[in-house]
């Protein structure tokens, strides 16, 4: 069959053996594949990201000396059932799959593995363990983008946004255009989006964001309407003890005032910060947002960041900064993803801004690497365009 081969930091149409599914497995016939930003990191940077992932004990990413069918967002029909498999679904039927397949004793991610070719290929394997039929209603091209929308699904679920607060994202790429449709889909009343280019900014506002910011002229943080909690300065935070304080010892009765102290921190009536997605992965940005985010903001670290970066910790602890890093999702967040674009919660069409056949995929890359021009460029198997 034919597929996208990288090697080297090269992209070439190969003919490759057409895969056979296994034990537990399903061969799908791709209809479309997204193309991610970790394919863009890991085109030339594999063996930092491998490197990495070792540290962190997965020993299978894919290195720059190996040939590697990438592509890890998409969805297909069912061609042909491995041995093993419960047959679920008649052949023919459209599904999507969590990127992962084992070879009996090791897992391994698909498209991000040399064991496990990914989608820019005519066929990709799957276990069907992982598999899940796309609704009726949803369309192809939006069923692709069940993966990286699982991303953004975890992200937010991660960020615990209480009502009334701020969400604020930083990076309008195409993970924080989801992180935006995702907050609204979730009933956040109050998301502001900043990015430097225009065409993001545009399509932030498209995906939910109620306010659309460029950085160099307004501070994102001053963009919302603070939360009756918020205090923005360590001042404000002494003041608004002493001011608690007073109140509460001049309440008679036989309620302790620590009681209530304890009370109202549990109900969430604290002082805090608005939720921070950073959604840009540059090194510099985790240090901008220490400096700049309100006190006791929560940031969630969503962008995937390829160099060493540096804070200070001092400037962090004195404003209580809260990080939670993000990676992936699971199986639960993938399941609930599909059901929430098919049920209408989130409208992902904007973020689809191109299609190529296999013979575009290296010109898609080059593509994205233009933020005024594409978001999110699907591959077509079947498609001869190979310009986008």
């Amino acid at each position: 069959m034919k597929a996208v081969v990288c090697s080297r930091g090269q992209l070439t149409v190969d003919d490759v053996a057409d895969p056979v599914p296994g034990h537990g497995q399903v061969l799908l016939d791709v209809a479309r594949a997204g193309i991610c930003g970790s394919d863009l990191h890991a085109r030339h940077h594999a063996d930092v990201v491998a490197e990495v992932a070792e540290t962190a004990g997965y020993h299978h990413m894919m290195r720059s000396d190996q040939r590697v069918v990438m592509g890890h967002e998409f969805v297909g029909t069912v061609a042909e059932y491995g041995p093993g498999c419960r047959r679920r679904w008649k052949k023919g039927t459209r599904v999507v799959a969590l990127p992962m397949i084992s070879d009996g004793a090791r897992p391994h991610l698909t498209g991000l593995s040399e064991k496990a070719p990914g989608a820019y290929a005519e066929q990709v394997i799957a276990a069907e363990s992982m598999v899940l039929s796309v609704p009726d209603g949803l369309s192809t091209e939006e069923a692709a983008l069940t993966e990286p929308m699982a991303v953004a699904w975890h992200a937010v679920r991660r960020g615990q946004v209480r009502r009334g607060q701020a969400a604020v994202v930083i990076g309008c790429g195409p993970i924080g255009l989801a992180v935006i449709a995702m907050l609204k889909a979730s009933g956040v009343k109050q998301i502001v989006a900043s990015d430097l280019s225009p065409r993001r900014r545009a399509l932030a506002g498209e995906m939910g964001a109620t306010v659309v910011v460029d950085p160099r002229l307004t501070d994102p943080f001053d963009a919302y309407t603070p939360g009756r909690n918020e205090v923005r300065s360590v001042s404000d935070l002494v003041g608004v003890a002493l001011g608690t304080m007073g109140k509460l010892r001049a309440v008679p009765g036989p309620v302790p005032w620590w009681r209530v102290f304890r009370l109202a921190e549990r109900l969430g009536e604290v002082p805090a910060g608005p939720v921070v997605f950073e959604c840009v992965g540059v090194p510099g940005m985790i240090s901008q947002l220490v400096d700049s985010a309100p006190l006791r903001s929560r940031i969630v670290v969503v962008g995937v960041c390829m160099e060493q970066d540096a804070f200070m910790p001092a400037m962090a602890g004195t404003k209580e900064i809260e990080f939670r890093f993000v990676f992936g999702y699971d199986p639960g967040e993938f399941h609930d993803t599909l059901s929430m674009m098919a049920d209408g919660k989130m409208n992902v069409k904007p973020l689809i801004t191109g299609t190529v056949g296999l013979g575009g995929v290296e010109a898609a890359f080059d593509a994205l690497g233009d933020p005024e021009v594409h978001a999110k460029i699907l591959v077509d198997p079947r498609s001869g365009v190979t310009t986008v």
